[in-house]
C-alpha cells in the first residue's frame, strides 16, 4: 500500500491528492520499508508500474522524494536527498536535479511543449522504452558525494537495480551504459572540434549504435537543462544538435567508413555552390572567388554560411580592399549571433577583436578563426548577451559593427580594459587555474584547455597572453560551468605550425597564469 497509493494516484487523475492524515500516516510507517519489502516481486512491479506509467511520472516521484518513500524504497537515492553541490554550475540540491532531469525528460511526451525543443519530442515519440530513459535519470548522479567518479559507480547501482527488478540483460546494461556515460555528449560537443569528421567518429565508435544515441542525446539535454535554468542556451542546443545529426550520419556511412577532410570539403563546396546559384550567383564567379580559399575554410563552415559569404565577397574577389567587411547574422543556424569578419590579418587581430567584445560586454561562445591565401580573415565569433541570448536589437548590432571596424582600422596596438567586478556570487568560488597542451598532429595544431575561474573579460586576458607568446588561434570553444570557465583553444605559431616546443609551451603557460592570477589586480603589460 506504501507504494500502491502513487501508481493510483497516477491511473485517476480526478484524485486531486491527498489528506493530511494519510501523508502522517504514510510517514509514521516508511520504517516498513525494509529489505524484505524490496525483495517484494509485487513491490517491485508496483515501482516499475510507477516508473512506466504514460501521466504523472515526475508528480508522483516527487511526492515519493517528499514523504520519504523514494529514499525508503532506494537507500542510495537517501544519500543524496538534501546534499548540496558547493558550486555555482549546479543551483538544486542532487535529489532536486535529478527529479528535475526526470521532468525535463517526461515533459518531451507532451504534445503542448513539442515546439520547445522538436529534435528532442520526436526522438522521445520513437524511442522503444521511455521508462529506461526514466530510469537512467533517476540513478545518473545517485553516487554523488561519495568520492570517485559518479559516473561508475551510479553504473553499478543502476544494474542492481535493474538485474533485481527483472529488466532484461539488454536493458540493464543500456541504462548502466547511460548512467556511466551521462557526461561525454556535453564534454564532447562543448570541448571538442566537432566538425572534425575523426572527433565526431571517435564519439560515434564509443556510443556504438543509434539507439544509444537516441537515449544519450535525450539524457543529456535533459541534463544540462536540470542543473540551472540560467544555463542553457540556444548555442548549446544547437552544439547538441550538430553532433547528434553527425553522428547518426557517421552510422549511416559505417564506422569502417569514416568520412575524410578532403570528401567533407568537396561535399561542401557542392552544397554551397548549389545555394549561390540558385541565388543567381554563376558557378564560375563562386570558382574565381574560392581560388583563394584553402580547405580548412571549407572545412570549419557549413554550405549555407559559404553561400553567405560569397555573395557578400564576390565584389571584393579580384582587388580586395583594406576597408574590412563585416556581416553579421542575428540568429545563426548554431545558435548565436554570427560575426564574420574579412580583413587583412594582423598579428594582434584576435587580441584586439576579443577586447573589443570584452567592452561591449558580450559574451564569446565560439571563434573560428581562418585566413585566404591572399592574407585576408576568414573569421567568424558566435556572441551572446550577458543574459545567454542571442542579439535582436537592430540598434545594438549597429554598435556592434561600429565598434568593430573602429578597431579594425586602428593602427595602435590593442589594448585590454581595466577588469570589471565580478559579479557578487562569483567572489566565493575560486577555481584554480589548470593549463594542459595536447598536440594534434594530424590537424597540424596544438590543442590547449584552459580552467580558472570565470569572470568578466577572461576571454580578452588569454588572448592578451597568447598575443605576448606570438601564438595563432584557430579555433576556439568557450565553456562555462557555474564558477568554472573550461575554454579550448586550437593553436599555433606564427608560421601556422603545432607548438611542439615545450619551452615555448611553459612560457605561454606562465604568462597565462599571470594574466590570470585572482591576485592580479591589472595583468602585466
Amino acid at each position: 500500500a506504501l507504494l500502491e497509493i502513487f501508481l493510483l494516484l497516477q491511473q485517476n487523475p480526478d484524485l486531486k491528492g491527498v489528506r493530511a492524515s494519510t501523508i502522517r500516516a504514510i510517514r509514521t510507517h516508511r520504517d516498513l520499508i525494509d529489505d524484505t519489502f524490496r525483495a517484494d516481486i509485487r513491490c517491485r512491479s508496483l515501482f516499475m508500474e510507477i516508473v512506466k506509467q504514460p501521466r504523472g511520472v515526475t508528480h508522483e516521484l516527487r511526492r515519493m522524494n517528499s514523504y520519504g518513500i523514494l529514499a525508503a524504497y532506494l537507500p542510495p537515492f537517501a544519500r543524496i536527498v538534501g546534499l548540496m553541490q558547493y558550486d555555482l554550475f549546479h543551483v538544486y540540491t542532487v535529489d532536486q536535479h535529478t527529479l528535475f532531469v526526470i521532468r525535463n525528460l517526461r515533459r518531451l511526451t507532451v504534445p503542448e511543449f513539442a515546439n520547445e525543443l522538436p529534435l528532442c519530442s520526436q526522438l522521445m515519440g520513437q524511442i522503444p522504452k521511455p521508462e529506461l530513459l526514466v530510469l537512467a535519470g533517476l540513478f545518473h548522479d545517485i553516487a554523488k558525494g561519495r568520492g570517485g567518479d559518479h559516473s561508475t559507480l551510479g553504473a553499478e547501482e543502476a544494474r542492481q537495480f535493474c538485474r533485481v527488478h527483472n529488466l532484461s540483460i539488454h536493458d540493464t546494461e543500456l541504462v548502466a551504459w547511460l548512467v556511466r556515460q551521462h557526461l561525454v555528449m556535453s564534454a564532447t560537443a562543448q570541448h571538442k572540434d566537432i566538425d572534425d569528421p575523426q572527433v565526431v567518429n571517435e564519439f560515434a565508435t564509443a556510443v556504438s549504435d543509434s539507439t544509444r544515441l537516441d537515449y544519450l542525446f535525450l539524457l543529456t539535454v535533459a541534463d544540462m537543462r536540470a542543473t540551472n535554468p540560467k544555463l542553457w542556451n540556444s548555442w548549446k542546443d544547437s552544439l547538441l544538435r550538430q553532433l547528434y545529426r553527425q553522428t547518426q550520419r557517421a552510422f549511416r556511412r559505417g564506422l569502417e567508413n569514416p568520412l575524410d577532410k578532403r570528401e567533407r570539403v568537396r561535399e561542401t563546396q557542392s552544397l554551397a555552390k548549389k545555394i549561390l546559384v540558385e541565388n543567381g550567383v554563376e558557378a564560375e564567379a563562386t570558382e574565381k572567388l574560392w581560388r583563394f580559399m584553402d580547405d580548412e575554410y571549407f572545412f570549419r563552415y557549413l554550405p549555407e554560411e559559404i553561400a553567405w559569404h560569397g555573395k557578400a565577397l564576390l565584389p571584393y574577389q579580384e582587388a580586395p580592399q583594406s576597408q574590412c567587411l563585416i556581416l553579421i547574422q542575428s540568429l545563426s543556424s548554431r545558435g548565436g549571433t554570427d560575426i564574420f569578419i574579412h580583413a587583412p590579418r594582423q598579428k594582434h587581430q584576435f587580441a584586439a577583436i576579443t577586447a573589443t567584445f570584452d567592452r561591449l560586454s558580450l559574451n564569446i561562445v565560439e571563434a573560428r578563426i581562418t585566413v585566404d591565401t591572399r592574407g585576408y580573415t576568414l573569421d567568424t565569433y558566435s556572441v551572446l548577451e550577458h543574459n545567454g541570448e542571442p542579439i535582436s536589437s537592430p540598434q545594438r548590432l549597429r554598435e556592434i559593427e561600429t565598434e568593430l571596424r573602429k578597431r579594425l582600422k586602428s593602427t595602435e596596438p590593442p589594448k585590454l580594459t581595466p577588469p570589471r567586478s565580478s559579479p557578487r556570487q562569483l567572489k566565493h568560488f575560486s577555481v584554480p587555474t589548470a593549463i594542459s597542451f595536447i598536440t594534434d598532429i594530424s590537424n597540424q595544431r596544438t590543442i590547449m584547455e584552459v580552467v580558472t575561474t570565470d569572470r568578466p573579460g577572461l576571454l580578452a586576458r588569454i588572448a592578451f597572453a597568447m598575443m605576448e607568446c606570438d601564438v595563432m588561434v584557430q579555433n576556439a570553444k568557450i565553456a562555462t560551468f557555474g564558477a568554472e570557465a573550461a575554454d579550448v583553444f586550437f593553436i599555433t605559431d606564427l608560421q601556422n605550425r603545432p607548438i611542439q616546443d615545450a619551452a615555448v609551451c611553459e612560457r605561454l603557460k606562465q604568462n597565462l597564469i599571470s594574466y590570470l592570477d585572482p591576485a592580479t589586480e591589472t595583468p602585466p603589460l
